[in-house]
Formats: C-alpha cells, sequence, structure tokens
C-alpha cells in the first residue's frame, strides 16, 4: 500500500459524555485543526440519557470548526474519517436509522434484572453492558433496531443505516471470537444490526451530510472502535505485549496480543484488532476521581509537592470512586478503604496516589496470571498522565518503564483508524506509530520499588481476606513481589 500522502489529512470523531471532538490530523501526527461542541444529558438516580440529535448537531458544528483552519492550507485532501463512541451506549432506531427511544448512557444502572436473564442464558455480561439495556429498551418502547452510539452518526454522514463495527458490539454481547450473533440474544433477529470489522470502508460522506459538516462529499467512512479502543490506538500500544494505562476518573488497562486473553470470570474481555489480532483489556473503578471527591478545589501539583513527604503514605488505601470492583476482580459490594490513619491531609493524598499506583500493579499482575504476554512497552494516558509526579511514582510502584505520549484524544486515534482503513498503510500499529509522539520516558528507581513492595503487599492481603481478590490471584501477586520484598529486605539492612 502507499506511504500517507503529504497532502492527506483524516478526521477523527469522537462522542464522548460531555462533549463532541473532532480532530483534523496529518499523516506525521501534526493536529491541522480541531473543533468541539458541549453535549448535555440527563441523570437521575441510576438513569442517563442522551438524546441523540444533539450528536449530529454536535459533530456538525466540530466538523466545521476542525476544517475551518484547513482553508489556508494548499493542496490538502480529506483522506477519510472514523467514528469513536462510548462503550455500552445503546438506542433503538427504525428501518431508516431514524432514532425511535433515547440513547441509554454507557453506565445506564437500570437493565439489571435484563442481565441477570442474560446471563442465566449463558451469557457473560454485566449490567451496564449494552445487551441488557437493548432488551430494556424493547420492553419500553416495542421493537427496533438495535443500534451503537456511532452509528447514528456513521448512518447521517454516508445517509442510509450502515453496519456497526465489532467493537461497539462487543458489549450486546457480539461473539467477535467467531464473528458472530450467539443464539441466545432475548431479541428479534431483525433487530440485530449487521457487523464489520473496525476500519472496514462503510461508504461516503453524502451530500446531504456534506452540506451540514463541511466535510467534503465523497469522503470515505471508516467503521471505528470505542473510546478506550481510539485511547490505545492515539498511545500506540499495538503490538503484542504493548499496554495503556489510561487514568481518569477511572483506570483502564487495554493491551496487545496475538491471542485471546480468556478469562473465566469475564473481568478482562477482547476486542477484535482490525488485523484479527487481539485488543484484551479491563475497567477498574479505581481512579482518579477520588481525589476530586476527597479534595474539592485542592491544587493537584502543590499536594504532589507535600505528599512526596509520604513514601511510603502511613496509610494503604483502595480508592474506590464508587462502590463496586469491576477489575483486576468482580466483586459488586466493593467499597473504598484505608488501612491506618493518614497523618494530615498530605499523608492521605500520597495514600491515594499510591492506592491507585497499587492497583495498577495489581491489573496487571492479574492479567500475568491469565498469561496475557507484558513484554512490550507500557503507556500512560488520562487526564492522571499529566501529574509528573505520579506518573513517576507509578512508574516505580510498577518497577516498570512507561511512556507518556504528547497526544493521546481518542479522536486522534479515529484518524490514525481512517488513514488506517483507506489503505494508508499496511498495518493498523505502523500508521499509529507514524501519528504517534512519545513526550516523556519514565524510568523505575528499583529502591523506591522495593520501598512500595510491603505496602502493597498489605493492600493485597486485605483484598483477599475480605473476599474480594481470589487466593490464587493474591498468590500469583506475592510470587510476583518477591524479587522487590527481597531487594527492599537488602537495602533496608533488616
Amino acid at each position: 500500500m502507499a506511504d500517507v500522502g503529504a497532502g492527506e489529512v483524516w478526521l477523527g470523531v469522537d462522542l464522548g459524555t460531555q462533549s463532541v471532538r473532532v480532530l483534523a490530523v496529518a499523516g506525521d501526527g501534526t493536529v491541522l485543526g480541531s473543533g468541539s461542541a458541549p453535549l448535555g444529558g440527563r441523570r437521575d438516580g441510576e438513569r442517563h440519557e442522551q438524546d441523540p440529535g444533539e450528536w449530529w448537531a454536535g459533530v456538525c458544528a466540530a466538523s466545521r470548526a476542525a476544517l475551518g483552519s484547513l482553508g489556508s492550507l494548499e493542496g490538502v485532501r480529506i483522506g477519510g474519517l472514523a467514528v469513536c463512541g462510548t462503550s455500552g451506549t445503546v438506542l433503538l432506531t427504525d428501518a431508516e436509522g431514524q432514532p425511535l427511544s433515547p440513547a441509554l448512557m454507557y453506565d445506564d444502572g437500570r437493565a439489571a434484572a435484563e442481565a441477570a436473564s442474560a446471563r442465566a442464558a449463558g451469557l457473560a455480561v454485566q449490567d451496564t453492558w449494552a445487551l441488557p439495556k437493548a432488551r430494556w429498551l424493547v420492553g419500553a418502547y416495542g421493537p427496533g433496531r438495535i443500534t451503537h452510539q456511532p452509528d447514528v452518526i456513521t448512518a447521517r454522514l454516508v445517509g442510509k443505516p450502515v453496519p456497526t463495527d465489532s467493537s461497539h458490539a462487543l458489549k450486546t454481547a457480539y461473539d467477535v471470537e467467531r464473528e458472530a450473533w450467539p443464539d441466545v440474544m432475548g431479541l428479534p433477529r431483525e433487530a440485530l444490526p449487521d457487523v464489520v470489522r473496525p476500519g472496514t470502508r462503510l461508504g461516503e460522506v453524502c451530500p446531504a451530510a456534506a452540506e451540514a459538516t463541511g466535510i467534503p462529499a465523497g469522503t470515505p467512512v471508516v467503521a471505528g472502535m470505542t473510546d478506550g479502543c481510539a485511547a490505545q490506538i492515539a498511545s500506540g500500544a499495538l503490538r503484542p505485549g504493548s499496554w495503556n494505562s489510561v487514568l481518569g476518573t477511572t483506570l483502564v488497562l487495554k493491551g496487545a496480543s496475538p491471542t485471546p486473553v480468556h478469562d473465566p470470570t469475564g473481568v478482562v474481555y477482547n476486542h477484535l484488532a482490525p488485523e484479527g489480532s487481539w485488543l484484551p483489556g479491563g475497567a477498574s473503578s479505581v481512579g482518579a476521581g477520588v481525589l476530586t471527591a476527597a479534595f474539592a478545589g485542592a491544587d493537584p501539583a502543590a499536594m504532589d509537592a507535600r505528599a512526596a513527604a509520604f513514601e511510603p503514605s502511613g496509610a494503604v488505601a483502595y480508592p474506590l470512586v464508587s462502590p463496586g470492583e469491576r477489575f483486576p476482580f468482580l466483586a459488586p459490594h466493593a467499597s473504598a478503604l484505608v488501612l491506618g490513619e493518614p497523618k494530615g491531609d498530605a499523608d492521605l493524598w500520597a495514600a491515594l496516589l499510591q492506592g491507585v499506583a497499587f492497583t495498577e500493579r495489581l491489573c496487571l499482575d492479574y492479567l500475568h496470571h491469565l498469561g496475557a504476554p507484558l513484554d512490550g512497552p507500557l503507556t500512560f494516558t488520562g487526564g492522571g498522565a499529566r501529574s509528573p509526579y505520579w506518573n513517576q511514582l507509578r512508574a516505580d510502584v510498577l518497577g516498570r518503564p512507561a511512556r507518556v505520549p504528547l497526544q493521546t484524544e481518542p479522536a486522534l486515534g479515529m484518524a490514525a483508524l481512517a488513514a488506517y482503513g483507506t489503505g494508508s498503510g499496511p498495518e493498523l500499529a505502523a500508521v499509529a506509530e507514524r501519528m504517534v509522539r512519545i513526550r516523556t520516558v519514565l524510568d523505575p528507581d528499583p529502591d523506591r520499588t522495593a520501598l512500595f513492595a510491603e505496602p502493597y503487599a498489605r493492600l493485597v492481603d486485605e483484598l483477599a481476606a475480605r473476599g474480594w481478590l481470589p487466593a490464587p490471584v493474591a498468590a500469583h501477586a506475592h510470587d510476583r513481589l518477591e524479587p522487590d520484598a527481597v531487594n527492599h529486605r537488602n537495602t533496608s539492612g533488616s
């Protein structure tokens, strides 16, 4: 396939929770234009909905803003676009693609009964996944076509309903290994969309969509992936053994493997990459959201500087943002915990930072327990990666190097997928690596790694004692910790 053309630009569209984001990206990763538009929503207890019409209005506004700065550039051609959305967001549409219901967002929790029924039928789904919500929607609104968030936009762009991608279909219980819908969906077969691999060409921007968005008619539209996978592409973590740790409100780890990583508990699930390899991962309920909750209005940089005096902290934390844990273990009734008494705010801040890092290490230990390849580079992205102190702390706790990219927006990942899907590279990893620029490389300090061995072991033991962490996983974490513990005994003179 030909190399990326010097005058070609790809559009990445990210349908987020609070906004639509569009980037215009050159083949070398240079962002030539960007635009965004806000999104509203309705939250009430377990209910979280959005109006699908707002997505299209947001895409139109954000696309025009992103393309506005390209007018002064000579010889620029839009090579293609791809769209990502929030994983598990679903709605019903009619045969023409028009919405018949509001969109139930990724964390809408009203379909617990439908999820239990699906699990009883042998489907590994969680309460907030798209399949139980699709069943709930059919019960509440009547029959319709099951539609994922990006499908609404790609249908408007192309001018007719199009297949969904296997990445967004995963949480609707699509069997990515067989590449087929299971026989126990509990939904009419005609309600289920056709499914294609990410990167598949869906069609071209139609004249009506071109007039609304400013995107030239005839621009190829490529099937996208979920926002988490889009962020992984933007991190460049696509070679086997590579992992991207996304630290935002919560913690998500996504990696690359030549084969699926099978997990009997369903904690780790696998997305299918465009070329047929696998992107395993899991999402924890631990994350930076606890800092906002515990220290509203605090200056993170100032708190980081004070926390450096508490290594390790006098307390050990498992800082859940909300009740229940999904990864590295499944414990619906788990709650946040703090062992010991922090010596003031700075010590508590330190305990929370360290607790997230301990959870991150336990996630990697669990992945190793499952046989996942971990020998590639580790990348830090998400809002938490803006903290230099926290980044180094995490690398030290993990005892492995880490990279921090310059630009990690999901929209960048979709621009790379669009470039791949339109024939601009033999493999997605190579296209992404041309677009990804690394800002910082972190090397762990072995002495600091050893220093955190004891509090990590204490947390592992507490999680196991509470019945949340399975005993074999706790034992495996201890086995992997032993070299660090020995090093700590040696350096401390004990």
